[in-house]
């Protein structure tokens, strides 16, 4: 069914095709008749009233229009330019923008709407309201060209463009949307003239060719792909298949859209004196997501309405083809309203995580990633069921029978199943964090990843340790909040105890008045007293309270201090020695040990 209503479509449209080719090539040969009697028409209008009737009041209501939008504009208050922020650029662009909208309707409450306020002949009513119809639509376009480009102002400028391309594409913008409106005015005074249908579509495809050359010569040096790209819109314009040509329009135009959307809230919303577009914040995506949303949508419904379907037909359509389409474009708008919530919440977490970078933080470094890609699973398997119950599928079996697969294999995964648990309440009793060194058994790093199942461990010498959960048990954090460090020395028996008191407690305030030391410092160092008397010591004990992780570093430097102020103070570490005592001569012992000595041997 579905296959025969597509080919209905077709053979109608090609029909339609031929018969417009055929109608434009018999109306060829009497254009010129044609025109020539549009000529006569239009002589016998100017012997009946001045040539330059409508013309005048053309350039006198223009010139009205002129003149109420420069009373607008004088009376309006002046604003000075402000990209300071992020909110005086906003409200200078859009200060900016109601300006020139405000004199856009002031130049046509003085042009058209005085116009319509006298009774004119229809004929001149029609050419005169025309004419300023097309002159308004393309002050429109230069104002919406002017807020997206300022080619003289970069500070306003929505597109991410330098000076230089916003002012030739400024300037194509104008030029294509000026021949457009002529050739819109030509094309409706010589249908009020009467010319005949196929005639009159020959004059619009020659004044086409003036668009067609304006787009060339924009694209020419960039790209003759687009030349030969501009050419075939022509040619499918020509030929009235205007469901083919929106349809390469979209192909076209929708990528560039959607990227310059994103790029263009990107480069408004940029951080306070940046050039360029910094880290993307919250609302950045959610406006450039929402935005190509919006495209993507507008491009779907543009192309129902160029291949002719009727939106109501759409909606209620029993056919299999039109429940497909329905499906598509139900199933399309879920899916991109899922973007949207996906970029938007990604990006919170990035922000999170990038402001996240100090120590303190190491818990939301450990549970953002977590909560990202929880949150992404999540809008996966609502994103797939709900475009799949557009398609009219039946979700429900699909959740029974994945309630069912899921318990068979619970049975057969219960060490996965242990151990995904194990981390849950690992992470909910904040055992530990990414960043922080812990040990656990034989096993011992610093934790680098956190796995769905297993947990991954650097040692410090650089092996790496990848742990289930269920297998990590006691787990010993050595990286949260502070460490306490013990220092033990053995100094001899006739040192002078109190003065070593005194030396270890002036380098304990040296160290914490060292830049570079002192951040890591909680408690100086100083002497808690004797520790043991030793066979050949006294064993003194010190401590100090640092950050975890750098009370290596401070002990080293400690030790080097107190050696050097040790051996500056007469206070003398001690080592073992071996003492040999005895009454015998020494001439005597001297002549047993050269006894001792082993004979030379002959050679």
């Amino acid at each position: 069914m579905a296959e025969e209503a597509a080919a209905g479509y077709l053979a109608g449209r090609i029909d339609a095709l031929r018969e417009h080719i055929v109608a434009l090539i018999a109306a060829a040969p009497g254009l010129p008749a044609e025109l020539g009697r549009v000529r006569a028409q239009l002589e016998q209008e100017w012997q009946s009233r001045p040539p330059g009737t409508i013309l005048g009041l053309i350039l006198g209501f223009i010139v009205l229009g002129f003149a109420v939008e420069a009373g607008y504009r004088y009376f309006l208050p002046k604003r000075n330019t402000q990209d300071g922020s992020v909110a005086e650029r906003l409200r200078s662009i859009g200060w900016r923008l109601a300006v020139d909208l405000g004199g856009v309707a002031a130049f046509t409450l003085g042009s058209a709407a005085a116009f319509l306020a006298f009774d004119w002949p229809v004929r001149t009513r029609q050419a005169v309201i025309g004419f300023l119809a097309a002159f308004i639509v393309l002050r429109l376009v230069i104002v919406t060209s002017r807020a997206l480009l300022s080619p003289r102002d970069a500070r306003l400028r929505i597109l991410p463009a330098g000076d230089s391309e916003a002012a030739f594409w400024h300037l194509r913008i104008v030029l294509f949307a000026g021949w457009f409106a002529l050739g819109w005015v030509i094309r409706d005074w010589l249908t009020l003239l009467g010319m005949e249908l196929a005639s009159l579509r020959l004059v619009v495809y020659v004044l086409g060719l003036g668009l067609l050359a304006i787009a060339i010569e924009a694209f020419w040096r960039r790209s003759r792909l687009a030349a030969v790209y501009f050419v075939v819109l022509w040619v499918l314009w020509a030929m009235r298949a205007f469901g083919m040509l929106w349809l390469a329009v979209v192909i076209a135009a929708l990528p560039v859209v959607m990227r310059l959307a994103q790029a263009s809230v990107d480069h408004v919303l940029r951080a306070e004196g940046a050039a360029a577009a910094g880290p993307r914040s919250v609302l950045a995506a959610a406006l450039g997501r929402g935005l190509r949303a919006l495209a993507i949508i507008g491009a779907a419904f543009l192309l129902v309405h160029a291949f002719g379907i009727d939106v109501d037909t759409l909606a209620a359509g029993d056919a299999l083809w039109m429940r497909l389409l329905r499906g598509a474009v139900n199933a399309l708008v879920i899916v991109l309203v899922a973007d949207v919530v996906w970029m938007v919440s990604a990006s919170l977490i990035d922000q999170k995580l990038a402001a996240a970078n100090d120590p303190g933080h190491a818990r939301l470094r450990t549970l953002l990633p977590i909560v990202r890609g929880t949150v992404a699973v999540v809008l996966i398997v609502m994103t797939i069921l709900m475009a799949l119950s557009a398609f009219g599928v039946q979700v429900g079996p699909l959740l029974a029978s994945a309630g069912v697969i899921g318990i068979a294999i619970g049975f057969g995964a219960q060490t996965l199943v242990r151990d995904m648990f194990s981390k849950f309440f690992y992470l909910l009793d904040d055992a530990f964090r990414v960043g922080e060194y812990i040990q656990s058994g034989n096993y011992k790093g610093t934790v680098e990843h956190l796995g769905v199942r297993s947990i991954v461990l650097r040692h410090h010498r650089g092996p790496v340790y990848t742990i289930p959960y269920g297998m990590l048990g006691a787990v010993q954090n050595m990286a949260r909040d502070w460490v306490i460090d013990k220092l033990t020395i053995g100094i001899t028996y006739d040192s002078d105890l109190e003065k070593a008191r005194k030396l270890i407690k002036k380098i304990g305030q040296e160290l914490a008045q060292d830049p570079a030391l002192a951040p890591n410092i909680l408690e100086t160092l100083k002497m808690q007293g004797v520790e043991d008397f030793g066979d050949f010591a006294i064993k003194i004990r010190m401590k100090m309270m640092t950050k975890p992780g750098e009370q290596f570093v401070i002990r080293r430097k400690a030790f080097a201090m107190i050696k050097k102020a040790f051996d500056a103070n007469g206070i003398h570490f001690a080592y073992p020695t071996v003492q040999v005592a005895g009454t015998a001569d020494p001439a005597v012992a001297a002549a047993a040990q050269q006894a001792l000595k082993p004979a030379p041997t002959e050679t």
